[in-house]
């Protein structure tokens, strides 16, 4: 056996070395293995023992008054122990060759799951705030001892929300691909020994017989598999944070609606008392005289609708607390400070659609993901086309038979590309790439669409945010008109209550535009694929 596969099997039973997180052998203990199988293949042709007949290459010698001993082709005595040694040696170096991988259990336990499910400390993820990469996001400064901003919210569901640890995973799938990409087939060692059992075996020796051969072709389409595997982990990469881009939009959004739904819970609430205030009011006039019963129905019909208002607005805001504490990876019983007021962007700095449009194949991370997947599926169709080449398996041979013949030659083996030509690959492979290339114009298409019809919402919803506030004070005047005319006698309970739930309405309408322009601004970030000046 040499001396470098002694010390292969040493390093790999050690887990020296490269061995020790590679799923297949290295380099050298390729070699070294293959070394030492060669090593033990020639001794056991030539020390062979069967019966009491001396093996292959071997002779009887013999000395007066000693028995008869079978030596070597060299004259060395054959030790029985040395061959249980070297036959254990090779049962050892085959299981070797299965690879140098150790099993890790990963038991799917409470307590290894409750500590994967842990939100992390705030320290840990103001460190990892400023020290994020990824295309889109930008390192911060996170600190939400003033409350959670849209911004912070952001980069914090990157940072901790479990679902994007799933996704991540794609990526050692990714890797995994790319190394099976470019490991080649094993060569075949074979091995043979065919002993004389009966018969005239008068001056016969043991047949043998062992070769070694390798599939050449593999070599051919090696270069273009790898390019596709190459590209398919960069698609991978880019989906993935495609992917984070979305749950950090979708979690400033969270923090844009329990901004607004604060707000308008906030004018809910202050019109109920105030309406409460007023019933009071009405009650006791009815009492008096100055009033009737259907005014004080009236009053207190207004009550009721706006508490009914409270309470689904109530209802609207906890089911958007539970939204955001999912998407920051947070429990549902925490509760999650937020900044004070929330407004959404101003539209007035938005650029022109032309200037969003421009550019935005080389910004957008699905675009840019679907793009290396096409040139993935480029090289697998190279590959395709390149395996139509017959498949060649070389190899060498050297064999002796019962009459002490001793051949050495070579081999070769090649289809005949009669029926299988591969045809059937290529044409999977060239559709592939078609609806690979259509889906991309197609997306490209979408998300230029998209950004002009969001630009044009945008203007639209700003357009009724400045008529619903210009509105207001009018509707204020009003109200106000009316509770004169009221104490006066000159107006009924009724009109006035009317105004007032006009006025309340128009507030109400004015949060949820701007909730609404919140969101087309989140959207315009998704579609246009980058950050917009606030």
């Amino acid at each position: 056996m040499s001396i470098l596969g002694f010390l292969t099997i040493k390093n790999v039973i050690l887990m020296k070395g490269p061995c020790k997180v590679s799923a297949l052998l290295c380099t050298d203990c390729q070699i070294g293995l293959v070394c030492s199988l060669r090593r033990i293949a020639v001794f056991l042709k030539n020390n062979f023992d069967r019966s009491e007949r001396p093996p292959f290459g071997a002779r009887l010698s013999c000395t007066p008054g000693t028995k008869c001993r079978s030596v070597g082709r060299f004259g060395k005595p054959v030790d029985s122990a040395a061959k249980a040694c070297l036959w254990s040696c090779f049962g050892v170096l085959l299981f070797l060759m299965q690879g140098c991988a150790i099993y890790e259990r990963l038991p799917l336990e409470q307590t290894i799951v409750a500590a994967r499910l842990a939100p992390p400390s705030m320290d840990t993820v103001r460190v990892q705030a400023k020290e994020i990469k990824h295309p889109l996001l930008k390192p911060i400064d996170f600190d939400i001892r003033n409350g959670l901003s849209p911004d912070e919210a952001a980069v914090l569901a990157v940072i901790a929300n479990p679902k994007l640890r799933a996704v991540r995973d794609q990526r050692q799938l990714a890797a995994a691909q790319l190394l099976q990409a470019g490991i080649l087939p094993n060569p075949q060692f074979s091995y043979s020994l065919a002993p004389p059992t009966g018969g005239a075996t008068q001056g016969t020796v043991n047949a043998f017989n062992f070769g070694l051969s390798w599939e050449i072709t593999s070599i051919i389409s090696r270069g273009a598999k790898i390019a596709a595997s190459k590209a398919d982990a960069a698609s991978v990469d880019l989906d993935v944070a495609w992917q984070e881009w979305q749950a950090a939009q979708a979690a400033k959004l969270h923090v844009y609606h329990l901004g607004f739904f604060d707000q308008r819970l906030a004018v809910a609430r202050l019109e109920e008392e105030g309406l409460k205030e007023n019933l009071d009011r009405v009650r006791r006039a009815t009492e008096l005289g100055y009033l009737t019963r259907i005014d004080l129905a009236v009053a207190d019909a207004a009550l009721q609708k706006m508490h009914t208002t409270v309470l689904t607005t109530e209802q609207q805001r906890e089911e958007e607390r539970l939204a955001l504490n999912q998407s920051l990876g947070f429990p549902d019983e925490q509760s999650v400070p937020l900044e004070q007021q929330i407004e959404p962007p101003s539209s007035k700095s938005l650029p022109a659609a032309a200037q969003l449009i421009e550019g935005i194949e080389k910004r957008r991370l699905d675009l840019l993901a679907l793009k290396h997947g096409y040139q993935g599926q480029e090289e697998r169709l190279r590959a395709a086309i390149l395996a139509q080449f017959p498949k060649i398996n070389i190899g060498f041979s050297h064999a002796g038979d019962n009459t002490n013949v001793i051949t050495t030659g070579f081999g070769i083996t090649i289809d005949l590309p009669l029926f299988d030509r591969n045809q059937g690959a290529i044409a999977i492979e060239s559709a592939t790439r078609a609806r690979l290339f259509d889906e991309y114009v197609s997306r490209l298409f979408e998300a230029r669409g998209e950004v002009a019809r969001i630009l044009a919402d945008i203007n639209s919803l700003q357009r009724q945010a400045e008529a619903a506030e210009n509105s207001i004070p009018i509707l204020q005047n009003v109200v106000e008109s009316y509770r004169m005319a009221l104490l006066q006698g000159n107006a009924d309970v009724l009109t006035y209550y009317n105004a007032r739930a006009d006025l309340i309405t128009k507030r109400l309408e004015l949060i949820d535009l701007k909730r609404q322009l919140a969101d087309m601004h989140v959207a315009l970030e998704i579609a246009a694929g980058r950050y917009l000046r606030r």
